[in-house]
């Protein structure tokens, strides 16, 4: 309406998934690299083994992540949100009794199903929906939160695991953790439709259509394009390598220069995704998104390449920060890439199963880095691996998605 100064609903969603990603993101996401350094120095587990334990939470999330995508597709997304963010709440209260290896593992594995309700699937399910022309921008302000955990919760955890131990901090981990619920219930709705609006806060047009013309691909389409099998795969090696460095980060800081230059590390690691996040929103309204998807790939590359060998504290931090402008913008890619190719018909189902496909790598990443430092007592050589597969993934896309 002419003369109408309203803000456009979209963005209060933006700002209750903002919020979300920032729980989900500082006590999952970053704080498993926090979680893994203290299940192996308070409760003696090797860190091969909890490396594998870390491998399990990410295939739960991933056959969580398909089921909650075909669910957002036809019901109210807030049901698996509250539903997930409940277990997980649960999962955290339990970790100061867990001590034998079948508890280890199915804390992450249960865990893992949480924040797989709780995550990018209907997360970036509600904001594709809800913004059309301003997609990007408003997914790098809604997954800005992913960083702002980095910052505000895991630094916090490590600190009071440090001084606490893990039965201490376990019971305010899990209040914050069940904050979730009320921003889901009472902010988020699952369509602009439900409030007879539209997507970027437009108007229908004479025929009852929205005025924004957007792909309408099926899944059962997609799935039979080599576009989706090529995102798919360059990201399963692209985030394979992402969520391999960054469960071990913590850890290799801490040996390296101390638990301080650890803690440090953490938050510029989520700083830095921020600062990157809120500029690839930017950029992507300006350039196309598989261009920068693709430099993206090869900061990350040198980034890994360069944590492979430094071990003064400047060096890490710096290191760390280059590495973590690519976290975001990665994350955010990969449904930009999927939505601007198919639109949102279906986009629960294809974004979680292209997903699916990549938690072959994101739970693979934490483990062979585990293994590789077993086996050679450093992370340079596990770093290494970590930046061969990002390149490997950045030849796939590159060649895999030109048509």
């Amino acid at each position: 309406m002419p003369g109408d100064t309203r803000i456009f609903y979209g963005w209060y969603i933006v700002a209750a998934i903002c919020l979300i990603t920032t729980i989900t993101s500082g006590l999952a996401f970053y704080n498993l690299s926090v979680l893994l350094n203290a299940f192996v120095a308070e409760r003696g587990f090797p860190v091969s083994l909890t490396s594998a334990a870390t491998a399990a939470f990410f295939v739960s999330g991933g056959v969580a992540g398909v089921l909650v995508g075909r669910l957002v597709d036809r019901f109210d997304p807030r049901a698996a949100i509250v539903g997930a963010a409940v277990v997980g709440s649960a999962c955290l209260f339990s970790v100061g009794y867990l001590r034998e290896t079948w508890q280890l593992f199915l804390f992450h594995i249960v865990f893992g199903f949480a924040y797989g309700g709780t995550g990018l699937v209907p997360l970036t399910t509600l904001v594709t929906r809800w913004f059309s022309v301003k997609r990007s921008l408003a997914l790098s302000l809604a997954s800005t939160g992913l960083s702002l955990g980095g910052i505000f919760i895991a630094p916090f955890v490590a600190l009071s695991i440090e001084r606490g131990g893990l039965s201490a901090t376990g019971p305010w981990m899990a209040v914050v953790f069940l904050a979730i619920v009320p921003v889901a219930l009472f902010v988020v709705r699952s369509n602009p439709a439900v409030m007879g609006l539209e997507p970027d806060g437009g108007v229908k047009g004479a025929n009852g259509e929205s005025a924004q013309a957007v792909p309408s691909v099926s899944y059962a389409e997609a799935k039979r394009t080599g576009f989706f099998y090529a995102v798919s795969i360059a990201y399963l090696f692209l985030l394979g390598a992402q969520v391999g460095a960054i469960a071990h980060l913590y850890r290799l800081a801490n040996i390296r220069n101390g638990a301080e230059t650890a803690a440090l590390a953490l938050a510029f690691l989520a700083a830095a995704s921020i600062t990157g996040r809120l500029t690839g929103g930017w950029l992507v309204l300006r350039m196309r998104v598989r261009t920068f998807a693709l430099e993206l790939m090869a900061v990350q590359g040198v980034s890994l390449l360069a944590l492979a060998f430094v071990h003064d504290r400047v060096s890490i931090l710096a290191a760390t920060a280059l590495f973590g402008v690519t976290i975001g913008n990665s994350l955010m890619m990969h449904p930009l890439l999927l939505a601007e190719k198919f639109g949102t018909r279906e986009y629960g189902r294809i974004y979680s199963m292209s997903q699916f496909i990549g938690m072959a790598g994101v739970a693979g990443g934490p483990l062979a880095i585990g293994l590789l430092y077993d086996w050679t007592g450093d992370y340079a050589l596990p770093f290494i691996a970590g930046a061969v597969a990002t390149i490997i993934g950045l030849f796939v896309l590159q060649f895999g998605s030109r048509r």
